[in-house]
C-alpha cells in the first residue's frame, strides 16, 4: 500500500493544481460572503485561485489597495479553497495516454488486485493475532529468560506463566486456521511483480473497477457518506452498517458503497436495490449470496431475462466459490431436480420460474431477481409467479435500475411483493408531495445511488443531440408514414430512403471519426430494419470491422458472444444493436461513443443503453451522438423524455427536490403515438385531407 500511496501523490498534486488553476479568483467571493474586492487582484494578473497561493503574502501586498489584512483574508479564504480541492479531487488514470507516473501508479495497483482478497484476509488476520499477541508478550517478557523469572515477583510470574500458555494457545489457533499459509501466499503474492508495465496497463483495462476501487479505498477518498449509503434515514443506516459481511466464498474486493448495499439486503431481508446502471448490482448480489451461504444456506435462485442467462453464471463462477446452474432449455426441470438435490446458485428467466414448484418456507435462502422492473405489471403471469416465491423467501433481493418510469402506482407495485405495509403506506399523496416523503416512504425496502455520487474516477460523458435537415427524399417519406398515419414509420421514416438520408451521412461521418480514433462504437435503434440500412451502408467503411446486429431474436448465449467479440477485436469496430435487447444486462464498455439513431418513447431505454457503455469499467470519456431530425416526431418526443426525465428524477434518481411535480401524470406510449401523430396531420395540413388515414400505433 505504501507504494500506491507514493505514486500516487505526485498524480494527486498535479490534479489538485490543475482543478486550482482552472478555479476563478472571483470564487473567493462565495467563501467571504462578497466581503473581498477583488477588481484590483485579478488587474494585476492573478486571475486564477492556483495563481493567488502561488503569489503568496508578499506579492500580494504589494498590489495598490491590498494591505495586510486584506492579503491574510485572501489567502485564508484561498486555502480553505484549496482544502476542498485536496479532498474532493480525483486521479483519473488516462489509459491511452501513459506516462512513468501513471505507469508507476498502475503497476503498484497490480501487484494488490493480483494477490486479491486472499491478501486482505491475511492483512486483517495478522492484525487480528496483533492486537491479541501485544499484551500477552508483555506479560509474558518475565519469561524471556531465567534470571528475569527468579527476580520476578509472584504475581508477575503466574501473569508470565498464564501469558505463555495464552501465546500457545493463540499460536494452535492461528495455525488450525491455516493462518500461517495463508500470510505465506500473501507474501509471495505481493513481492510478485508484473511481467512487464505493459501487462500492468492491459490488465487494468480489463480490470479497472478493482484497480479503482483499491485506489479509493487506499487514498481515502470515498465518495460522500450520505450518497454512498442512498440517504437512507439515520436508523436505517446505522442498522445498516453494523451489519456484518462474510467474505469467505467471495473472490472479489466491494467498494464502500458496494458493501454497505450487501448489508441493506441482509439487514433489511426483502429489498429493491435501484443503483443506477453501472455501479455494480450483480456484484453485491454476489455478496449476500456468498455471505449467506457463508452463514449455511445452501440453495438460491437467480430470475433475469434471457439475455442475461450467460452474464449471470459467469459472474458468479468468476466472483465467487459458489456452484451455479442453468436451469433453462429443454433441460430445465432435470436442471431443476439436480439443484434441488445438490445446492447452490439456480440461474432461471421468468417464463421458466411459472414452470418451478413453489419453495417451502426457509428452503431458498435468496430469491434474486434482476431487472425486476419487468414484473411491475400484477396482472401478468410472470409478476405473479415472482410475487408468490418471493412470499415463500426468506429473502428476496429486487434489482433494478429503472424503479419507477412513468407512474409511483408502478413502483408501489414491486415494493408490495416485498412488504405490503410499507406498499400501503405509500399513497398518492406521499408521491405528490415530491421525493423527501416519497423516499422518507420506501427506505425501508429500497436502496438508490447514483454513479455522478459515487463513481468519482468515472470518465466523462459527453452527450450530444444532433439535429439534421432533413432531405427532401427523407422530408417525403415522412409526409408519407404521416399521412398513413403510422408512428412507427413516422420514427424511422428517415432512413426510409438511404441513397439520400441525412441522418445516415451524419453516421457514417460519426463512425469514421472514431474509427480514424481507434475508437470503438455501438449503434443503437429500436428497428431491426434500420439496423439493416445501417449495416448495409457501414459496410464498405475502411479498417471497422462489424458485428450484430444483436436483436431480439438472437439466441441469449450468442448474444454474449457477440458482444465478446466485438470487444475483443483489435482496431476500430462498430456494434450494431436492437435498444430493447442490447439495453439490458450486457455490458459494453469496450465502446467508447454511442449513437442513438432515433430517440425512444421512454427516457430509461436511452439511460439504459448509454450505461451499458458507460459504467465501471469503463476506461475511455463516452461520446453520445443522439441524431434527431429537426421538426416532426423528433421533436415531439424530445420534448416528452424531458418532461418523463425529470419526473423519473424527482422520484427515483434524486435525494430531494424543493418543487412539487405537477407533470406527474401517466401518458401511455399508445395515447402519445397517436397524438403525436394528430398533430403531425395538422402541422402538415393533412387534417381532413383525401388519403389521410387515422392513427396507427
Amino acid at each position: 500500500m505504501r507504494a500506491v500511496r507514493d505514486a500516487l501523490r505526485p498524480l494527486h498534486d498535479a490534479a489538485v493544481k490543475r482543478e486550482l488553476d482552472a478555479i476563478p479568483v472571483g470564487r473567493l467571493q462565495d467563501v467571504t460572503e462578497g466581503r473581498l474586492r477583488l477588481g484590483s487582484v485579478e488587474k494585476s494578473g492573478l486571475r486564477t485561485l492556483g495563481s493567488v497561493l502561488e503569489a503568496g503574502p508578499y506579492r500580494l501586498r504589494r498590489i495598490p489597495g491590498v494591505g495586510q489584512r486584506t492579503a491574510d483574508q485572501l489567502l485564508a479564504a484561498a486555502r480553505r479553497l484549496s482544502d476542498a480541492v485536496h479532498e474532493t479531487v480525483a486521479v483519473h488514470i488516462d489509459v491511452d495516454r501513459p506516462e512513468p507516473r501513471t505507469t508507476a501508479l498502475v503497476t503498484a495497483l497490480h501487484v494488490l488486485v493480483e494477490a486479491g482478497p486472499e491478501a486482505r484476509r491475511a492483512v486483517d488476520a495478522a492484525a487480528g493475532l496483533v492486537e491479541r499477541l501485544e499484551p500477552l508478550l508483555v506479560d509474558a517478557r518475565p519469561a524471556t529468560g531465567r534470571v528475569r523469572m527468579l527476580l520476578a515477583g509472584r504475581e508477575k510470574k503466574a501473569r508470565a506463566v498464564a501469558a505463555v500458555a495464552g501465546i500457545r494457545a493463540l499460536v494452535e489457533e492461528a495455525e488450525r486456521a491455516g493462518v500461517p499459509e495463508l500470510l505465506a501466499q500473501a507474501s509471495v503474492d505481493l513481492l510478485r511483480v508484473p511481467a512487464s508495465d505493459v501487462a500492468a496497463w492491459v490488465d487494468f483495462e480489463l480490470r479497472s473497477a478493482e484497480y479503482y476501487s483499491l485506489l479509493a479505498e487506499i487514498s481515502g477518498r470515498a465518495p460522500d457518506a450520505a450518497a454512498a449509503e442512498g440517504f437512507l434515514p439515520d436508523e436505517i443506516a446505522e442498522r445498516v452498517r453494523t451489519q456484518q459481511l462474510d467474505d469467505t466464498h467471495r473472490r472479489v474486493s466491494l467498494r464502500g458503497y458496494q458493501a454497505f448495499g450487501a448489508r441493506f439486503a441482509l439487514a433489511q431481508r426483502k429489498v429493491i436495490l435501484g443503483d443506477e446502471m453501472g455501479l455494480g448490482k450483480t456484484i453485491q448480489a454476489i455478496a449476500v449470496l456468498a455471505h449467506l451461504a457463508a452463514e449455511g444456506q445452501s440453495h438460491f435462485m437467480v430470475v433475469c431475462p434471457a439475455s442475461v442467462l450467460v452474464n449471470w453464471t459467469r459472474e458468479i463462477e468468476a466472483r465467487s466459490a459458489l456452484r451455479v446452474m442453468v436451469l433453462h432449455g429443454p433441460d430445465r426441470h432435470d436442471a431443476f431436480a439436480d439443484w434441488k438435490g445438490r445446492g447452490g446458485v439456480g440461474v432461471t428467466t421468468f417464463d421458466a420460474l411459472r414452470g418451478f414448484p413453489v419453495p417451502g418456507g426457509g428452503e431458498v435462502g435468496l430469491l434474486v431477481v434482476d431487472e425486476a422492473h419487468s414484473v411491475k405489471n400484477p396482472q401478468a403471469k410472470r409478476s405473479q409467479a415472482v410475487a408468490l416465491w418471493a412470499e415463500h423467501c426468506g429473502r428476496a433481493l429486487f434489482m433494478t435500475g429503472t424503479p419507477m418510469e412513468n407512474r409511483v402506482a408502478e413502483f408501489r407495485n414491486l415494493v408490495r411483493m416485498l412488504d405490503g405495509d410499507v406498499a400501503d403506506a405509500l399513497g398518492e399523496r406521499d408521491a405528490l408531495a415530491g421525493s423527501v416523503a416519497f423516499r422518507k416512504a420506501v427506505a425501508p425496502v429500497y436502496l438508490r445511488r447514483n454513479q455522478e455520487d459515487v463513481l468519482t474516477e468515472l470518465p466523462s460523458l459527453q452527450q450530444t443531440d444532433e439535429w439534421e435537415e432533413l432531405s427532401a427524399s427523407d422530408e417525403e417519406a415522412y409526409r408519407e408514414a404521416v399521412r398513413a398515419g403510422n408512428f412507427m414509420a413516422m420514427r424511422r421514416a428517415a432512413y426510409a430512403r438511404p441513397e439520400k438520408s441525412a441522418k445516415l451521412d451524419r453516421l457514417r461521418e460519426i463512425v469514421r471519426e472514431a474509427g480514424e480514433n481507434g475508437q470503438k462504437t455501438v449503434v443503437f435503434s429500436y428497428f431491426k430494419d434500420v439496423l439493416g440500412v445501417v449495416r448495409e451502408a457501414l459496410g464498405d467503411t475502411d479498417g471497422v470491422s462489424l458485428f450484430g446486429p444483436l436483436t431480439g431474436g438472437v439466441a441469449a448465449g450468442r448474444r454474449q458472444q457477440i458482444v465478446d467479440d466485438f470487444a475483443g477485436v483489435a482496431g476500430p469496430a462498430v456494434l450494431l444493436a436492437q435498444i430493447q435487447a442490447a439495453g439490458v444486462g450486457l455490458n459494453m464498455q469496450a465502446a467508447s461513443v454511442v449513437v442513438l439513431c432515433e430517440p425512444q418513447i421512454k427516457p430509461t431505454i436511452e439511460h439504459q443503453a448509454v450505461a451499458r457503455a458507460h459504467r465501471m469499467g469503463q476506461v475511455r470519456p463516452v461520446r453520445v451522438y443522439r441524431l434527431l431530425a429537426t421538426g416532426g416526431v423528433d421533436e415531439r418526443l424530445v420534448k416528452m423524455l424531458e418532461a418523463k426525465t425529470r419526473l423519473f428524477d424527482a422520484y427515483a434518481r434524486r435525494s430531494a427536490v424543493a418543487e412539487s411535480t405537477p407533470d406527474a401524470v401517466d401518458i401511455s406510449d399508445t395515447e402519445l403515438a397517436r397524438r403525436i401523430v394528430e398533430e403531425e396531420q395538422e402541422r402538415l395540413g393533412m387534417t381532413g385531407e383525401q388519403g389521410a388515414a387515422a392513427p396507427v400505433v
